[in-house]
């Protein structure tokens, strides 16, 4: 730092302003002390300066699962978005053995400074007390006065798809669920029963999958011979879907029309091109990772945090279209 500092020419002190990030040094002098870091090829001691401050900048994801592709997008946009703030994450799955306890219990031991729990985690962790001075934000769920929440509009999302399906003609809309511990799923069937209701429509029985492909091809069984609009929770159980109405001379969307949610990379490559509710995955790991940097360095406060909904517009494509005509 002091070779820094003499290239530099400032201070030790305004060069441990600029690798902590902080505002008070003017944008000249940052740029020279940047300089002079990068043709010294200096890094700042990651455990050095946690000695120095408490804090090693290192927080933790808890998970379920990262072998679904919201969890695994969601890991790569907390990564990305946690790097741009100078913080590494390191990452815990739950199973069966093991409780939310001992996965907070293993992320002290590796010295986080707070945690964001995902999506299926997240009905674990509202039934457990919430760690003593660990920031903690919570990926979709209820408003708690213990953690930070952020999510996505899920019932909005589901709502839109829903009203799309009925403002072509049919008569009812279908819903391949996801399971049932899931808040997002939760979410995603309120949405739907409530634009059912707003049209003054009948809600058939949901048909619930567990958010792989496999899952929809199979629920395919469970939904009546003259359906005619399927809203799916996920785009991986929609993808199944379709292969099910293919195989049962269904064509979609001439007989069935169906919408998923997600919109996955791949969705717009579906056969046919798969009309979607759109979750944007690095906008809301990026707010995930600002509140809980927001509650470790003490610029926001994680509890009692009004919940940071991110809207889900509908991406329409070729999977949706007006039903059959009756003869």
């Amino acid at each position: 730092m002091l070779d820094v500092a003499a290239r530099a020419g400032v201070s030790g002190q305004t060069v441990s302003r600029v690798v902590n990030g902080s505002p008070r040094v003017d944008p000249a002098t940052r740029q020279r002390v940047e300089q002079a870091m990068a043709d010294l090829g200096y890094r700042p001691h990651r455990a050095a300066r946690a000695l120095r401050t408490g804090r090693t900048q290192t927080i933790g994801l808890v998970a379920t699962t990262l072998a679904t592709i919201g969890n695994s997008r969601m890991l790569q946009a907390v990564v990305e978005a946690a790097a741009g703030r100078g913080y590494a994450v390191t990452v815990v799955t739950l199973d069966a053995a093991s409780g939310i306890g001992d996965a907070f219990a293993r992320l002290r031991d590796q010295g986080v400074d707070g945690a964001i729990v995902l999506n299926e985690a997240t009905a674990v962790v509202r039934d457990a007390t919430a760690p003593e001075g660990l920031a903690l934000v919570v990926v979709d769920s209820p408003p708690d006065d213990r953690f930070a929440v952020v999510g996505t509009d899920h019932a909005a999302g589901a709502r839109a798809a829903t009203a799309h399906l009925l403002r072509l003609g049919h008569d009812t809309v279908w819903h391949l669920a996801g399971p049932e511990p899931s808040f997002a799923a939760g979410e995603r069937e309120r949405g739907w029963r409530e634009a059912l209701s707003a049209a003054g429509r009948p809600a058939p029985p949901p048909v619930r999958g567990d958010w792989t492909a496999a899952s929809g091809r199979a629920a395919a069984a469970g939904l009546a011979g003259d359906v005619t609009a399927v809203f799916a929770a996920n785009d991986q159980m929609a993808l199944g879907l379709l292969r099910a109405l293919a195989e049962s001379g269904r064509q979609v969307p001439d007989r069935v029309s169906v919408v998923g949610f997600d919109d996955v990379a791949d969705a717009a490559d579906y056969r046919p091109p798969l009309s979607t509710v759109r979750q944007d995955f690095d906008a809301l790991g990026a707010a995930a990772v600002a509140a809980l940097v927001g509650a470790i360095e003490g610029t926001i406060d994680g509890a009692g945090h009004v919940p940071a909904l991110l809207p889900a517009p509908l991406v329409v494509r070729d999977s949706t279209a007006p039903p059959p005509q009756r003869p």
